[in-house]
């Protein structure tokens, strides 16, 4: 396969994959479209932690997975809109390079993908994954096994203008290459025996596309206090088919205590798949016993997981073969967790859920929702019923917003079950409810566009037509618990069946007609933005940040 050639050039720079990118320019104070809002969406946080329990070697070892993790953002800009340089050359104004760089690239991740910078139109479903001249008709019709794999750039051929495949490993060489390097290196200094055999499997899994052992070895590991997730792993930005994995990466510090506060839930996951409220055909998907809880101090953010909204928990490997067959670790990232919640969370809550309700929007909540989320990501179906295939190749560009829909709603019942069994007893249940409620307001400032904010309105309009809220003169929302709960256990078999049959069709008619913001809802957080309550947080990060230099 061909290698990508990106040629930069000092004066007018721009990005030729398959003659698609858009040209850099100069960017002043004309050239930007006025929301001078922008920076407010965003509260900064210093993102560090406690790293004096780890060793010297630990340490270097850190230094070189942040050099890693800078690879992977460089990746993240070229998959999104360009090369960093590229594109950031051509903006003069600070507060509009701070902008761009928050959202990696012109648009607006929070605002329906809004460019902010004039010159450039609509983002690209796809990204810069697809050539931008090619039709869905003409990707259907081409005719090779690879082009629906996580791990391949379309591009066209130059010699007859034809699509074909470039695996990741080729189109990114230099970089994967130097980051498969450093990796190797940093596990020469691993003291976890565990982690040493991850890192270096990673590094062969960048070489070669293939993530299986390396996602396998990653599970293995239990007792390693650094840990890092890194390289392609979420689809969210390919918006043509949700198909391609985007490049990332995370550094992450092990919370011993509050991991083993969350060990002893992961016992009881098979049981609760077989509570799951529907027919046996679409429950009988055994999720690997092995699956972990673990709470992280996370210190670095790069790539994909870096722009705009940031994860705050994260639930992993996605392959279905791992999941099946092992399991899945769900990572809370508490630091990142509680700053949301302070930042966030609360002050929505003071705006739009009733005065009488307010005590029941807590951290602890807040902490437990995030988690069964992710649990719940591992649990459902992965496989359609009907031969249709994986769920995420059947649902397409809609399986994102299907899925994350799926885990929110399914993680509340989840809490719901464990706390009827007597096991989660860590939280009054309405507690969990009220907290949900207000956290669908947060979501949903993400913005229709994203996986997330589509998620969050369907779920906020079924809960509207059950009656699970009310809204009050006051323009304040409070829950009714009971009509809550049954209409979550609604919601989640709605979404299971229509997974498990892998109805496209379906996805796309529910989400097109119920994913969208309503007037009244939009006035309602119109009053939280009047307030100047951030949407999400940016951070101040790196090695300095946490004491190494």
């Amino acid at each position: 396969m061909k290698k990508i050639n990106v040629i930069i050039a000092m004066i007018a720079v721009f990005t030729v994959f398959a003659g698609f990118g858009q040209k850099a320019k100069k960017t002043d104070k004309k050239d930007i479209i006025d929301k001078s809002y922008q920076m407010r969406k965003y509260a900064k946080v210093k993102l560090t932690a406690d790293i004096s329990h780890l060793s010297d070697n630990q340490k270097e070892m850190l230094m070189k997975l942040f050099e890693a993790a800078n690879l992977m953002d460089e990746i993240f800009w070229v998959e999104n809109v360009d090369e960093k340089d590229a594109f950031i050359l051509g903006i003069n104004n600070k507060k509009l390079k701070q902008y761009a760089e928050i959202n990696y690239g012109p648009w607006d991740e929070l605002n329906n993908l809004e460019p902010f910078i004039k010159g450039y139109g609509a983002k690209p479903a796809g990204a810069q994954f697809y050539p931008s001249d090619m039709t869905v008709e003409e990707f259907e019709k081409f005719d090779d096994p690879n082009k629906t794999s996580l791990y391949t750039l379309i591009r066209r051929n130059n010699e007859t203008g034809k699509l074909e495949c470039v695996w990741y490993h080729d189109g990114f060489k230099e970089r994967t290459e130097k980051a498969a390097s450093l990796l190797e290196e940093a596990a020469e200094l691993a003291e976890d025996e565990g982690f040493r055999n991850y890192l270096n499997l990673r590094a062969q899994a960048l070489l070669t596309d293939d993530y299986f052992a390396s996602d396998m070895a990653w599970l293995d590991m239990k007792d390693n206090l650094v840990d890092l997730v890194i390289g392609p792993i979420e689809n969210y930005t390919d918006g043509l088919f949700g198909y391609k994995a985007a490049h990332e990466s995370f550094i992450l510090i092990k919370d011993v205590e509050w991991s083993n506060k969350l060990s002893k839930y992961a016992k009881y996951l098979p049981q609760l798949q077989k509570e799951l409220p529907v027919e046996q055909a679409y429950k009988n998907e055994v999720p690997g016993s092995d699956a972990q809880l673990n709470a992280y101090d996370v210190i670095f953010y790069a790539g994909d997981c870096n722009m705009a909204g940031k994860t705050i928990a994260i639930n992993l490997p996605n392959d279905e073969r791992v999941q099946l067959e092992k399991g899945t670790r769900k990572l809370q990232l508490k630091n990142a967790m509680k700053a949301k919640f302070d930042k966030i969370l609360v002050p929505i809550s003071n705006e739009l859920i009733s005065k009488e309700q307010r005590k029941h929007v807590t951290f602890d909540a807040f902490f437990s929702n995030t988690m069964f989320h992710e649990v719940a990501h591992g649990m459902g179906i992965k496989n359609t019923i009907n031969g249709n295939g994986p769920v995420r190749k059947a649902l397409k560009e809609k399986y994102s917003a299907i899925e994350e829909g799926k885990a929110d709603i399914l993680g509340l019942f989840l809490v719901t079950k464990l706390n009827e069994m007597g096991v989660f007893t860590e939280t009054d249940l309405m507690d969990n409810y009220v907290t949900f409620m207000a956290g669908i307001f947060r979501s949903v400032r993400f913005g229709a566009s994203s996986a997330h904010g589509m998620a969050n309105m369907l779920r906020f309009n079924y809960f509207l037509e059950k009656g699970a809220f009310t809204r009050g003169d006051d323009g304040t929302y409070a829950i009714d618990f009971e009509m809550m709960k049954e209409a979550s256990n609604e919601l989640t078999r709605k979404i299971l069946i229509l997974q498990g049959d892998g109805d496209y069709e379906k996805a796309k008619a529910w989400i097109e007609t119920e994913g969208k913001i309503s007037e009244q809802l939009q006035e309602d957080l119109d009053r939280v933005n009047k307030k100047g309550i951030p949407s999400d947080i940016y951070f101040k990060q790196g090695p300095q940040i946490i004491g190494l230099k």
